[in-house]
Formats: C-alpha cells, sequence, structure tokens
C-alpha cells in the first residue's frame, strides 16, 4: 500500500504547480499531480521508473519519473525506520534488494537509531549543530519524536494488523457491571480484546491472532516466525553453529565449555575457552628435544624433518631420543659427476669443455651428460655419443636421385646412367643427344637414352660396331635397268636431303623448335599437361628432341597427389619407310636404375613396361637386361609406309609388392619418311 507522500513530494508538487501558474495554465497543478501520482502508483506496483508509460508531454514523463523515484526511495528509508525500532538492528544482511537500495535502508535505519538515542539522552530532536543529509535527518527526527506527523507518514505502509479494541471503558460506566466478556468490556454490551487477539464470533470470547499466517509480523529475511500467545517471535532459520547458543533476544552467545565442564581436557591440562569453542593447554611442560601430545604426553622430536639442515655439509642427520646427531658423509658420484672441492656433494661435468668430444659438430651440456648437435646430414647416437654420417640413398630409396645414388660423408651425389646425363638441379636425369657427336657413318636417329643409326640404301649396318654402314651388293638380275634407276633416284633425293634446322631455312616460330626429319622438318612446340610443369632443359638441340615434365602439384590437391604418374617425356623420332620388315626394328631404348636380378633383395622393386593405344599392334616393347639394370626396348613388328606422322605412348610402371608406386610415360612421336632409306 502507497505511504503518504513525504515532504520531498510535497515540495516536487509544490513546484510544479507554480510552475504551471507562471505558465498562464490554471489546470497544470491537477494535471502534474495526477502524472506525480501515477509515477508513485507504479513505484509501489514494482515497475522500472526508467521504463514508463508513454505520456503526451515532456513536463509529465519527468514529473512521473521523478516520483517514481521519490516514492522509492521514501518506502527504502521507511524500511530503514521499521527495522531500527523494531529490530534494533541495522547490518547490511537484513535489507533486501540492490546495493543502492539496501544502501538507503541502512542509512535511514542509522539516522532513526540516531533519533531514538537522542530521545532516551533527553536531547533535542532538531540535533543542532549536525549538518545530516536530508533523508538522515528526516529519519533522525521523525524517530526522536514519537507521536510527529511525519512517523505516522512513514509507518503507514506497515502492514494491518487485526483491528482490537484496547482502550478502557469510561469511568463510572455501569455497563459492564455483569458482563461476560472474556477479555475487555467496552460498554454497550459490546465486548473487545487485547492486542495479538481478535473476537470470536460469539461476540464474547477471545482468540489468539496468528500474526505469522496473517503475514503480520516485522521478521526479515533469514529469520522465521514463531507464534507466540498474544504476539510472536523472530528466529534465525540457521543455527548459530558449534560452540554458540541462540538467547532469548534472537543472539548468538559463545558456549563456555570451561565454565559449564563440557569440555574434554585431561587431569593434566587447563581448559581455556576460546571464541565458539576452547583449548586444552597441559599445566606441565616437556624438556628440551620433545614435545607434548594432545594427551599430555612428552614425545620425541625429530629434529632432522623440524630443522633446515641441521648438521654441517658433508653430513648426514641421525635422530636420536630428545636429540640428534650428525655423521660425515661418504659420496660416491655417478657417470657424468664429480665431487665439489670440498667432498660435500657431487655436480655436473661439464664435457664440452673436457676436449673435443664432438669433433666438428656442435655440443650441448646436460645434466650428467651431453649432447652433439650434428650437421646436416648427420645423426647423434645417443649410444656411442657420435655423430653418424646419414645413408640419404637408403633412407630414401627413389625419392632423391632420377636414377644412381651415392652416399657421401654428410650427403650425397646423383648420377644417371649411360644415355643420360645429370640434370640443372643435381637429381634429375635428361637425354643426351648422341646424334650431335655423328657416331653414324651415315644417318642418326636420337631415342630416350640411346641413339640409332640407320643406312641408305644399297648399305646396311656392320655387325661389328653397329654405327658403320657398308655397301651391300644385290644380286644380279634382268631388272639390272631400274636398279641403276633406283641408285640414281637414290643419289638425286640424297642431294636433296638438306637439314633446313642447320641451314636455318627453315620457318618454325621463336616458341617451336626445328626437328629434321628425312626429307624435311618439324616445328615442334610440346607442352606440360595440368599439375605438371617443364623441367630445366640443357643445349637447344636437346631442347627441340626431348621435354620432361614433372608432376607439380597444387597445395591440397588430393586428386593430383594420389595420382601415380611423375613423369612425362616428350621425345621425337625420324624412320624410314620398312618397306620388308620381317624382323621387329628396335626404334626406343628405355633404360631404368632397378637391377635386373632382385632375386636377393625383399620386397624389391620392378618395372612394366605397356604400350597404350592402337599403336600397339604396329608396336611392341620387350624387356631386356643392360649393365645389369633392367632396359625396355621398343621395336616396330609391322611396316608403315610414309609420310605419316604419329604418337607412341608408353608407360613405365615401377610395381612394389603388388602396388603401382611410381608411373612414368614417355610420349614418343614418329616422324615417318616416304623414303625407305
Amino acid at each position: 500500500m502507497l505511504h503518504k507522500s513525504s515532504p520531498m513530494a510535497q515540495w516536487m508538487i509544490l513546484l510544479f504547480s507554480l510552475f504551471g501558474v507562471l505558465h498562464g495554465d490554471e489546470s497544470m497543478p491537477t494535471s502534474i499531480q495526477r502524472c506525480c501520482q501515477n509515477g508513485r502508483a507504479r513505484a509501489m506496483d514494482g515497475h522500472d521508473c526508467t521504463i514508463l508509460p508513454f505520456v503526451p508531454t515532456h513536463m509529465c514523463s519527468v514529473v512521473q519519473e521523478q516520483c517514481c523515484r521519490s516514492a522509492i526511495i521514501d518506502e527504502l528509508c521507511c524500511n530503514g525506520i521499521k527495522m531500527a525500532r523494531q529490530q534494533g538492528a541495522c547490518e547490511r544482511p537484513f535489507f533486501h534488494g540492490e546495493p543502492w537500495e539496501t544502501k538507503i535502508s541502512k542509512m535511514c535505519c542509522d539516522c532513526c537509531e540516531l533519533g531514538l538515542t537522542a530521545a532516551r539522552r533527553g536531547l533535542s530532536c532538531e540535533l543542532p549543530g549536525l549538518l545530516l543529509p536530508r533523508q538522515c535527518s528526516y529519519a533522525a527526527k521523525t524517530c526522536c519524536g514519537n507521536n510527529t506527523t511525519e512517523e505516522s507518514n512513514l509507518t503507514a505502509a506497515a502492514p494491518e494488523k487485526p483491528e482490537v479494541v484496547t482502550t478502557k471503558p469510561p469511568d463510572g460506566s455501569n455497563t459492564c457491571k455483569n458482563s461476560n466478556c472474556s477479555q475487555l468490556c467496552l460498554g454497550d454490551g459490546k465486548c473487545g480484546c487485547y492486542d495479538g487477539f481478535q473476537l470470536r464470533r460469539d461476540g464474547v470470547s477471545c482468540e489468539d491472532v496468528n500474526e505469522c499466517l496473517t503475514n503480520s509480523h516485522n521478521c526479515i529475511f533469514g529469520q522465521v516466525c514463531i507464534n507466540t500467545e498474544g504476539s510472536f517471535r523472530c528466529q534465525r532459520e540457521t543455527s548459530c553453529g558449534t560452540g554458540y547458543e541462540l538467547t532469548d533476544d534472537n543472539i548468538c552467545r559463545d558456549i563456555d565449555e570451561c565454565d559449564l565442564g563440557t569440555h574434554n581436557c585431561g587431569p593434566d591440562f587447563i581448559c581455556i575457552n576460546t571464541e565458539g569453542s576452547f583449548r586444552c593447554r597441559p599445566k606441565d611442560k616437556c624438556g628440551d628435544g620433545y614435545i607434548q601430545d594432545a594427551i599430555g604426553s612428552c614425545i620425541d622430536i625429530n629434529e632432522c624433518v623440524v630443522h633446515h639442515n641441521p648438521c654441517l655439509p658433508g653430513q648426514t642427520c641421525i635422530n636420536t631420543v630428545g636429540s640428534y646427531t650428525c655423521r660425515s658423509n661418504t659420496i660416491t658420484c655417478g657417470r657424468g659427476y664429480h665431487l665439489t672441492e670440498d667432498g660435500s656433494r657431487c655436480e655436473d661435468v661439464d664435457e664440452c669443455r673436457r676436449g673435443n668430444v664432438c669433433g666438428v659438430h656442435g655440443c650441448v651440456n646436460l645434466l650428467g651428460s651431453y649432447r652433439c648437435e650434428c650437421k646436416a646430414g648427420f645423426n647423434f647416437n645417443s649410444i656411442t655419443k657420435l655423430c653418424e654420417d646419414i645413408n640419404e640413398c637408403m633412407h630414401y630409396p627413389g625419392r632423391l636421385c632420377a636414377h644412381k645414388c651415392e652416399n657421401m660423408e654428410g650427403s650425397y651425389k646423383c648420377s644417371c646412367t649411360s644415355g643420360f646425363k645429370l640434370g640443372y638441379d643435381g637429381r634429375s636425369c635428361e637425354d643426351v643427344n648422341e646424334c650431335e657427336a655423328k657416331p653414324c657413318s651415315q644417318e642418326c636417329a636420337n631415342v630416350y637414352g640411346s641413339y640409332q643409326c640407320y643406312c641408305r640404301r644399297g648399305y646396311q649396318l656392320s655387325d661389328i660396331d653397329g654405327n658403320t654402314c657398308e655397301e651391300h651388293f644385290l644380286p644380279p638380275s634382268s631388272h639390272s635397268c631400274s636398279v641403276s634407276m633406283e641408285v640414281q633416284d637414290f643419289i638425286l633425293l640424297l642431294n636433296m636431303n638438306i637439314d633446313e634446322c642447320a641451314a636455318g631455312t627453315h620457318t618454325c616460330s621463336v616458341s617451336q623448335s626445328c626437328f629434321n626429319v628425312l626429307g624435311g622438318y618439324r616445328c615442334l612446340a610440346f607442352e606440360c599437361p595440368p599439375n605438371f610443369r617443364q623441367a630445366a632443359t640443357g643445349s637447344r638441340a636437346d631442347a627441340s628432341a626431348t621435354v620432361r615434365c614433372i608432376k607439380s602439384c597444387q597445395p591440397h590437391d588430393v586428386n593430383c597427389a594420389h595420382n601415380p604418374v611423375n613423369l612425362v617425356t616428350h621425345t621425337a623420332i625420324s624412320l624410314p619407310t620398312f618397306r620388308d620388315c620381317t624382323e621387329p626394328e628396335e626404334v626406343v631404348l628405355l633404360r631404368t636404375t632397378v637391377p635386373a636380378d632382385p632375386a636377393p633383395l625383399l620386397n624389391a622393386t620392378d618395372v612394366f613396361f605397356v604400350i597404350l593405344g592402337t599403336n600397339s599392334q604396329i608396336f611392341d616393347v620387350v624387356r631386356r637386361s643392360d649393365d645389369g639394370m633392367i632396359m625396355g626396348v621398343v621395336r616396330q613388328v609391322k611396316p608403315i609406309y610414309g609420310p605419316t606422322d604419329l604418337v607412341l605412348e608408353v608407360s613405365m610402371n615401377y610395381v612394389k609388392s603388388g602396388i603401382i608406386l611410381q608411373r612414368n610415360v614417355i610420349m614418343v612421336h614418329v616422324f615417318i619418311s616416304e623414303f625407305s632409306f
């Protein structure tokens, strides 16, 4: 229930009234009062003063919010005054709400106690000489003057008790002579009851009012209401705890166990009371080296544990009854440690300063040991304490060098098989164009890893060196005239076979490479497939015949990483027309670095050659052994009549334990001349 307006609220209403008069609006005071009453009503309903319903005028909005705040402050101050009057205590936990709310209630409670003290001592309620805040001064004066208007205003919000009559009938009245009222007679046949009682339905007898059920008590949070005859009392919800007892005035008081004799101190101890407990102090003291236990017995003190290093360095403490002794130590240091100069302890040996234990490598001292910081290409052996060379060729087989790997001290060296040379990166191998050295007496065709010599018509390769062309005599026949004509045509064609690439008479662009063929030339421009990059090339002649593409995956490209193809090579050869192809003609040699006889090795790597596409009917591939290594030989098994160009795709599969570890693809661009020489 909203209490009556405080002086501050009345002052605000008066201020707004004057404001309205000054502005010539006669209805303004009434309107402002309604705004203020609305704000105070919402405060009593528990609304937030900063969130109020919208009003059409700004002035009404301001008045509504300020009156709301004033009502809350009055209510909080009223709670503090009631707490001081009823409980006589102003502890912060007794109040509920936000910190700023409990602060206001406690201030008014303290100031009310100040006023009550002034009234008991007969001092003036004006409290002269004290410059108190307005709310504090108001609370003090209210509590000092018991029957002032301010007191009735502040207590108006207190819970209502059942209406009882406690006044006595007027003197000289005879209406209660024969009354049967159980407590009070009010005259005219009416009965009344004392405080804490209410009249029964019979109108005569009185019954106790249970203030705890009617919620007319003033017990605070943390207390429980207990009804009594004609009244009630407030008791703590929780007990006082061990060593305390609850007094009649609801205060926890220490129990003196020593005075009551409820302690358990033995006959050799003296009981000393403490707050909430007690202590047993022994009557007699123990000698040096002893301490008294809980039952008064003297027990030995272990000085070796209680005191820090009671003996000198190099000695061990040994406890005795009532004392201790010190015994000299015989220290034996472990490996990596040695005795200090005073012989009291072991300290670490710095091996890095005792000679060059790691050689050319770095040294790091450790407690009781050391570690060598080995250079690249070496590993530290924790057992031998030495830096040992890493055999990279054995640790990473087939991953460091394209062909051959040779271990070196702290490193390794790559080399290539016959027909190849080491690339600029020092690891890959590039095809050597042997034809540049003119090994053939007549015609030469470079192939991957080797070369092939050819002879003009009327000549054949020597069986001795395979490079020299020897004159081949045809058997006499009736067609000698045509043979002579063929020879003449051969000579004519031979004179016409010009190397346009060497002469510079070709028409290839800058981005193309010129490749000479029998009876002409080709402009080549090999491109690497996606996810591959071109490896470094050697001379211009190498670039015109062979292009190597190495796999180069984009980051996080799983499909590319799982693709077994690691190398794609484009190469070109020029072949004559083999009219009489009774025996296979070897056209391409494919060398590997895999041993031809891996029987002694476990899980050895093997190589399989496959010709892909429709050209497998014209060419085949067989496996041979060359210099102890596996080699593939591509052969032409059927005649092809030129001129024609075709692409032969050969796959080299490196297999281990039935799984393809790596696949190299060779794209052989074959240019077949129309001539058979």
